[in-house]
């Protein structure tokens, strides 16, 4: 059977009233809106950020979108109009537009996804299956190129040792008997670090939901946005499946990864090389005892969408 169904935008751009003409937000959207949101507040009750502090921050990001989305032509962006689109008092528009600012990568991210980046993408580091080979620790082992070299080639500040050093806390690389370093994947994912992990959520499944929106209002040229779904497996059924998807994901992005940096340098310096993108795949697993397990998702033995 197919995956799930096309990615074809099942409304237009957004209505003022729903298919049987009441006008409020549209209940689909607000059920989908409760399942997605489950796991997030899941993971914040889990790291004791409380209601309050996300109320306060829904409002900041409300006024952020609200600017950024929906100003009108040729018209400065005012509180009222704020106040009118949100529903947040202007006084709280006020305070938080005062206080807003851009959250911080990770410096271990930054660096790391520069190294990470070339080493799984320029032909230099990659074997004759085009995945990416161990290398020698240090450039004095006389094999070209090195992890020590590597790290050379991006920067000049920070010392090949301390980099290795981090990446093994954070599961990202090991050193074998040989003295060879290895990636333990083929991204940057490290297996610990709570600063690397949170941003690599908020960035992927930002554009997750970016993709999704898109595919809700679009009338045309809709994105990749597919999931294959079974109910009713043995645990051991699903492990196999975890591992095959595993696999499958991994050379998948192996492959957009290698000609993604082909196509970046050879842009470079061009006027209109101002675009970004990003491609991913996922993989999900629950058994009968989770609680989180949505009830109306359906059970069917032989089903995926």
């Amino acid at each position: 059977m197919p995956p799930d169904a096309p990615d074809t935008p099942e409304n237009g751009a957004p209505a003022a009233a729903g298919a049987s003409g009441q006008v409020g937000p549209p209940e689909a959207l607000l059920r989908a809106t409760r399942r997605l949101l489950g796991p997030l507040v899941r993971l914040l009750l889990e790291h004791q950020i409380t209601f309050p502090v996300l109320a306060n921050l829904l409002k900041s990001v409300y006024i952020e979108e609200a600017e950024r989305g929906f100003a009108l032509p040729d018209r400065p962006q005012t509180i009222s109009r704020l106040t009118l689109l949100t529903g947040i008092h202007r006084k709280d528009v006020k305070r938080l537009q005062s206080e807003a600012n851009a959250a911080p990568v990770p410096p271990s991210v930054s660096l790391g996804a520069q190294l990470v980046l070339r080493w799984t993408a320029e032909p230099a580091y990659l074997d004759e299956t085009g995945r990416p080979r161990s290398l020698a620790r240090l450039a004095a082992s006389g094999e070209t190129p090195s992890f020590e070299s590597l790290v050379e080639s991006v920067t000049q500040d920070i010392r090949p040792r301390a980099i290795l050093d981090e990446w093994l806390r954070l599961g990202i690389a090991r050193v074998d008997a040989a003295d060879r370093v290895e990636l333990t994947e083929r991204a940057f994912v490290p297996a610990i670090g709570l600063d690397e992990k949170a941003y690599y959520l908020g960035r992927n499944v930002r554009d997750h939901l970016a993709s999704a929106h898109h595919n809700l209002t679009a009338q045309a040229n809709p994105f990749l946005e597919r999931s294959v779904y079974y109910a009713k497996l043995r645990p051991e059924s699903v492990a196999e499946l975890q591992t095959l998807s595993r696999e499958a994901g991994m050379d998948a992005l192996q492959r957009v990864n290698v000609r993604a940096r082909e196509l970046q340098l050879a842009d470079e310096g061009e006027s209109d090389a101002r675009h970004r993108m990003s491609f991913g795949a996922w993989f999900f697993r629950t058994g009968e005892s989770d609680s989180h397990n949505n009830a109306d998702d359906p059970e069917g033995s032989d089903e995926n969408r």
